[in-house]
């Protein structure tokens, strides 16, 4: 399946902002990151992804060697550059990226002493969404901590993604993410709700998957995602050439589990919409 044309976006909508988040590393959240917004540029959005990781694996991922990203989400906080010439055209027609250098980690220390430094972002992003050009899906990929970056991601979003692998303890670690949700929310940003739960890395053969998948849905009920991402290889061999798995290899069971994931989640925005 090639990706389609993208839609042209409403002039006057405004895009909806998710935060991909996990304070716990491996988790498949960057991979959650960048074949979510693959599969929704493939569907016919226009997305932009922002990579708020110092690690950058989110760009590294769709193929953007570190001498490509010029200045990227640093600059884009800091406000040292216009945000046009730091957002990057990638591979999958629809889908651009706004990508992180090592740098990016020096933010994390500068943002303690920012005035007003949980809402930083958020300052950033209203300029972008005043400019020219249109998105349907804004994605922002945190790092795998709740430090500073992750509250700004938390205060700028409409809503927050959580990747849950079907291991040991990930229960204890998304619930103690959740609590810190609804503290941001309550004191940081009202409008921010959990939008769902993603199972990760999942493998039929380990009963603790099955175990760790009825747990999360005896706890958070319809939150959690009908679709689950299997473990796969060619999930994992995806990042090192560059591509999302949808392009690196379709008929691949995460490739069409990533698929199916993006249209579960338009199918659930047009349900609240429609709310």
């Amino acid at each position: 399946m090639s990706p389609k044309t993208p839609e042209k976006p409403s002039t006057k909508s405004r895009p909806r902002i998710l935060a991909i988040a996990n304070q716990k590393g491996g988790v498949g959240k960057t991979t959650t990151a960048i074949n979510l917004a693959a599969g929704l540029a493939a569907a016919g959005k226009s997305v932009l992804l922002i990579d708020l990781d110092p690690q950058g694996n989110a760009s590294t991922g769709l193929g953007l060697d570190i001498q490509e990203r010029g200045s990227g989400t640093y600059a884009f906080l800091a406000g040292t550059e216009p945000y046009e010439g730091l957002i990057r055209q990638t591979i999958v027609p629809g889908l651009r990226i706004l990508p992180a250098r090592p740098e990016l980690a020096g933010a994390e220390i500068e943002l303690v002493s920012a005035e007003n430094r949980e809402f930083v972002l958020r300052e950033a992003l209203a300029s972008l969404l005043r400019g020219s050009t249109k998105y349907d899906f804004i994605l922002i990929d945190c790092p795998p901590s709740l430090g500073l970056l992750t509250v700004n991601a938390l205060a700028s979003a409409d809503s927050v993604l959580v990747p849950l692998q079907c291991e040991f303890f990930a229960l204890e670690g998304v619930s103690h993410l959740v609590r810190t949700i609804e503290r941001i929310k309550k004191n940081l940003n009202p409008k921010l709700r959990l939008q769902g739960i993603v199972l990760t890395m999942f493998d039929r053969r380990n009963n603790l998957s099955e175990l760790v998948a009825s747990d999360a849905r005896s706890f958070f009920g319809t939150q959690v995602y009908e679709t689950i991402i299997p473990r796969n290889v060619r999930v994992s061999e995806a990042p090192s050439h560059g591509k999302p798995v949808i392009l690196y290899d379709l008929r691949s069971p995460g490739a069409q589990a990533y698929v199916k994931l993006a249209r579960e989640l338009l199918r659930r925005e047009r349900v609240e919409v429609a709310a």
